[in-house]
């Protein structure tokens, strides 16, 4: 998909607009799952989540190679349109986003910050991507994808800072949405020449990536009604199936409630916020938590975009005591 010097090359690209996001070792969570653990705080870029990364890579490309495009369009339940607008303003083309009915209000009103013009349509990503590819069609609008090489080229900057970081780590529990975040962190892994192993993280609700790496082909559910939106999937990409069945030992399943009780566990010990997507790796890690005695265990907290209502119904007044 790319090499090292690919790699290196993104980084420089990413870095003209996004900061090198922090790796921070937490005493708490420490406790919390009795070894070592360090999270990459990918909540920390400009749009509060990895997909910026891949957006900036991608138009970069997109303007060098087709300098009179005229604006682009795709589908996202949020981080991914949030960095397409993102990276489109800053490159000065129009971007429009099509989201599902029902989407989160915060993310919605982000995109429109952020310049993108947003069409609601159907009931679940899927729909919304489908009718995306149909008005690109007609209108000359380049349509972007949510799996991408260049996507995938992007956000696997966070992996190589991390890598960089902290090679000697034993396990890296990575959420999957589309992929491209996961994706991400095996080339870079494997380009580095390290042997981490990489944990992929999906909701009970939306298992199609876990269903499939189960079955050794593609599998698809009729609904992802998680809401840990980063992560509700239908379909799997399939590029992103074949690099993640080659370089993942595993996809760990997690419920709503166990990223409910991640969301809490990242906000007490560590006072950052997380998404549902952006706290799964944690609700893996504490599943798996027999599993980890003396293992350094990395976390990719992807993203803290949460919108207020669930935020105060999983963490605030409205949760349950932590245990």
């Amino acid at each position: 998909m790319f090499d090292l010097n690919e790699l290196e090359h993104a980084c420089a690209i990413v870095g003209q607009a996004v900061p090198a996001t922090p790796a921070h070792a937490w005493p708490l969570l420490a406790e919390r799952l009795g070894t070592q653990v360090l999270v990459k705080h990918e909540n920390h870029t400009p749009i509060g989540a990895f997909k910026v990364r891949g957006g900036l890579v991608y138009l970069d490309r997109l303007k060098r190679e087709r300098p009179n495009t005229p604006g682009i369009i795709s589908a996202t339940r949020g981080n991914h349109g949030q960095s397409l607008a993102f990276a489109a303003a800053r490159h000065g083309i129009p971007a429009v986003i099509y989201v599902p009915r029902g989407n989160s209000v915060e993310k919605n009103r982000a995109m429109k910050a952020f310049g993108a013009e947003l069409v609601e349509h159907g009931d679940d990503f899927q729909a919304a991507a489908e009718e995306a590819q149909r008005r690109a069609q007609f209108t000359g609008l380049h349509m972007v994808p949510s799996f991408h090489p260049d996507l995938v080229l992007g956000v696997a900057t966070y992996a190589l800072e991390l890598f960089r970081s902290a090679p000697d780590l034993d396990i890296l529990y990575v959420p999957i949405g589309q992929g491209s975040g996961i994706s991400g962190c095996i080339m870079a892994r494997d380009l580095l020449g390290l042997k981490i192993e990489i944990v992929g993280v999906q909701s009970t609700e939306a298992p199609s990536y876990a269903l499939s790496f189960a079955a050794g082909k593609i599998v698809t559910t009729e609904t992802s009604n998680t809401l840990a939106d980063g992560m509700a999937t239908r379909i799997p990409d399939p590029d992103a199936f074949a690099l993640i069945r080659r370089g993942a030992s595993r996809i760990v399943q997690v419920t709503d409630d166990e990223v409910a009780a991640a969301i809490r566990a990242y906000w007490t010990d560590t006072h950052n916020l997380a998404e549902g997507a952006g706290a799964a790796a944690l609700a893996a890690a504490l599943q798996e938590k027999a599993r980890l005695s003396g293992k350094r265990v990395g976390l990719v907290l992807s993203g803290g975009n949460i919108d207020f209502d669930l935020f105060r119904r999983w963490v605030g007044t409205d949760a349950p005591a932590m245990a």
